[in-house]
């Protein structure tokens, strides 16, 4: 759930037509763009990423590298962490950046969400049935829709199948061909293979949204995911994701990790 946003350039031309789309044309236009630019996208960023868990917010500091992303916890409800811990957090980020195998470990990960990513994104226009919300569009030209299953899609995933039985709003931007923001709700509970592996109960809900971070890229700047369900044996599962993403700062094409980690250490001392 947590890979649902791509990017896509500002600036692209809205058509006479676009006023007239039927609401899957729309999200279908849409998508094609996000799923084409996200394969021309190669900008790396500094951000800060807040994560709260169990009551307990947590801050990183992260970097995006062509060798992959390195990160740096800072921070513990606000404050600083003390100097040993600090420490410590800085000498396990240094130990990845050395860690051959560790690096190609995350980074096969990496490769995997967004391959997951791009086939969610594919099935939209297909799985749900779209419909503009009353009042839709606003002065900014963002436009609000709500969907529902498709009853003739048949998800061939168990990632699809969980993202079909969502109901909820999604929010493009008509003249940037951007999604906005999607909403989903589980309307129904979920068992793979019958319930023999476990399923995920009805209600659960997710919520990602993006914004502008440079000139002509977009990023994730929130996302929350509250799922539950049991696994294999009645084990209780929990998808739990609370995320706010900020403080974006490009970086430069070529950087590598450990100069990327040298920046995070650096921005670290001047909070």
């Amino acid at each position: 759930m947590a890979a649902l946003i791509l990017f896509v350039p500002s600036g692209l031309p809205q058509s006479q037509s676009d006023q007239n789309l039927s609401a899957n044309d729309l999200v279908r236009q849409v998508i094609a763009h996000e799923l084409q630019m996200q394969d021309q996208e190669h900008t790396h960023w500094m951000y800060e990423v807040e994560t709260v868990k169990a009551g307990v917010k947590e801050t990183k500091e992260v970097a995006g590298t062509k060798d992959g992303t390195v990160s740096l916890l800072v921070a513990r409800n606000g404050q600083p962490l003390p100097e040993d811990e600090r420490k410590k957090q800085e000498q396990q980020m240094n130990a990845f950046i050395h860690d051959s195998a560790e690096r190609e470990k995350r980074k096969h990960a990496a490769e995997e969400d967004a391959a997951k990513t791009k086939r969610l994104l594919s099935m939209l226009p297909d799985a749900f049935n779209f419909t503009y919300a009353q009042g839709s569009e606003d002065m900014g030209g963002a436009v609000r829709l709500n969907f529902q299953p498709n009853p003739a899609y048949h998800p061939s995933s168990r990632e699809a199948q969980v993202f079909h039985e969502m109901e909820g709003t999604l929010t493009v931007d008509r003249k940037e061909k951007r999604v906005a923001e999607i909403n989903g709700k589980l309307i129904n509970e979920v068992k793979f293979f019958g319930g023999v592996l476990g399923h995920l109960d009805r209600g659960g809900t997710f919520d990602v949204r993006q914004a502008r971070v440079g000139e002509d890229t977009w990023e994730i700047v929130r996302l929350n995911v509250n799922m539950k369900g049991k696994a294999l044996f009645f084990k209780t599962i929990s998808v739990q994701q609370d995320e706010t993403h900020s403080h974006f700062q490009q970086l430069p094409e070529n950087i590598t990790l450990a100069e990327a980690g040298d920046l995070l250490v650096k921005q670290a001392t001047h909070r």
